[in-house]
């Protein structure tokens, strides 16, 4: 029965149920007693709501992970962390290479859309390789974190710190055993610069690392890579700089020497992209800072990373499309290379999908929520963005969301994480019609 269910649905299809399942299943074991501190029940909404944001490698959270749960809930959350953030699919993966069986074609092709590949020839040297850069990054972040935990807290408390922190950071997923994020760590250069490694290391692509590393050997790096490392890089650099000048007159946010403040300001720029750590007050940012971190949470990582949002190399499609066009030509060319037109034209759909989904369900909360009266509707787009690119950044709403503003946030972080197009597509039984031989008629309208 499996096995025909298995064969009845497409590949998109069993992603899409694949991190479904994953979520209700950690939900369900979340509102055991067991994992709670107080002993008692968790409510299915709020464990429904911190599995999909442990899944969804989101990190904002309706309940306190270091007072709510104890050490078994918090360990539940980081394996629900690490599965969410390598993909559900490296579960099986794992098995058969300790089984030592072969995978299956009908695997391959999953593994193949679970990693947004275009060809399906070493997709399975490509997950080992996942999986071991993974281990030795995460662990090494652990190592470089007991530095400062270890003496902290204790060495069985410390350890445990440095491996739940490095494995949250490298995920991208935010979630803190801390208490309260980074706010008391403002002026430990060595800890936000190790947590701003392991994120933009996960959030920079396993595909983009496999490129970078092998370059030494091959001497060539693909178009993607090249894409997603300009475009980080210049993300990286620019917020950097533009946080700099919109918090210059605000930098009471950081109480520190000119490097701690300096640290800080590019931890601003780090932690949007899909990271969800703050060393600062939100609250008391300025709303040009506020805007920058809302581009930044939207645009998120890169495909093939552990980070949400409409990712790097998408954005970089249409700003080079976008060039093109200004210089009157038709071609996306970039590096001495073409960008395929389907290319182009997904980036532009989702653009356009992404971006009316984040305002129609700003337009919801608006309604369902209540904004305090110091603030205006920047409190709810923050956390909409926040949510939608996998990031965990809030100004305070999570906590207080209605039923209805869990549904939302709840959908807007699987969304985030397994893909508008991914969603879409396992929503059509049809999806994968070909266009007809024939062409119809052409005819021009007028733009713009």
């Amino acid at each position: 029965m499996k096995k025909n269910v298995r064969k009845r649905l497409s590949p998109v299809q069993l992603l899409s149920a694949g991190f479904f399942c994953l979520i209700f299943l950690g939900g369900g074991l979340l509102t055991l007693p067991f994992f709670s501190r107080s002993g008692e029940s968790t409510s299915f909404i709020d464990a429904l709501f911190t599995a999909t944001s442990a899944v969804c490698v989101t990190g904002l959270t309706t309940l306190n992970t270091a007072e709510h749960w104890n050490s078994a809930g918090q360990f539940l959350l980081m394996l629900l962390i690490e599965i969410g953030g390598l993909g559900f699919m490296m579960v099986p993966i794992i098995f058969f290479a300790i089984a030592k069986k072969k995978v299956s074609f009908s695997m391959r092709i999953v593994l193949k859309e679970a990693l947004n590949l275009e060809k399906m020839s070493g997709v399975m040297n490509l997950m080992i390789y996942i999986l071991k850069f993974a281990v030795i990054i995460q662990l090494l972040g652990a190592l470089a974190l007991s530095v400062v935990f270890v003496p902290k807290f204790g060495l069985g408390k410390g350890i445990w710190f440095s491996i739940f922190h490095a494995v949250s950071s490298f995920c991208n997923a935010g979630f803190d055993l801390l208490g309260d994020s980074l706010l008391n760590y403002q002026t430990n250069v060595y800890l936000l610069l190790v947590i701003s490694v392991l994120v933009i290391a996960g959030g920079l692509g396993f595909i983009v690392w496999r490129d970078v590393l092998s370059y030494p050997r091959v001497r060539k790096i693909t178009l993607h890579s090249k894409i997603a490392l300009s475009v980080t890089g210049i993300l990286l650099i620019g917020g950097c700089i533009l946080f700099y000048f919109t918090e210059r007159n605000g930098m009471t946010l950081v109480k520190g020497t000119f490097v701690e403040k300096l640290v800080n300001t590019f931890f601003m720029s780090v932690t949007p992209r899909t990271a969800g750590y703050c060393s600062v007050d939100y609250l008391q940012m300025s709303h040009a800072g506020l805007i920058l971190t809302m581009f930044l949470m939207y645009i998120g990582g890169t495909s093939g990373s552990t980070a949400g949002g409409l990712k790097t190399t998408t954005l970089g499609t249409l700003v080079i499309q976008m060039y093109a066009m200004f210089k009157g030509k038709t071609r996306a060319e970039v590096f001495g290379r073409t960008i395929r037109q389907t290319a182009v034209l997904r980036a532009l759909t989702l653009f356009f999908v992404t971006l009316s989904l984040c305002v129609a369900a700003i337009m919801v909360l608006s309604v369902t929520e209540t904004i305090p009266k110091n603030s205006g509707i920047e409190y709810i787009a923050f956390e909409v963005f926040s949510a939608f690119g996998t990031v965990g950044l809030t100004m305070g709403l999570t906590p207080d969301l209605t039923f209805i503003g869990k549904i939302v946030i709840i959908s807007l972080m699987y969304i985030g994480r397994v893909g508008i197009m991914t969603v879409v597509f396992s929503l059509l039984v049809k999806g994968n019609k070909k266009e007809a031989n024939y062409k119809l008629p052409e005819e021009s309208i007028m733009i713009g």
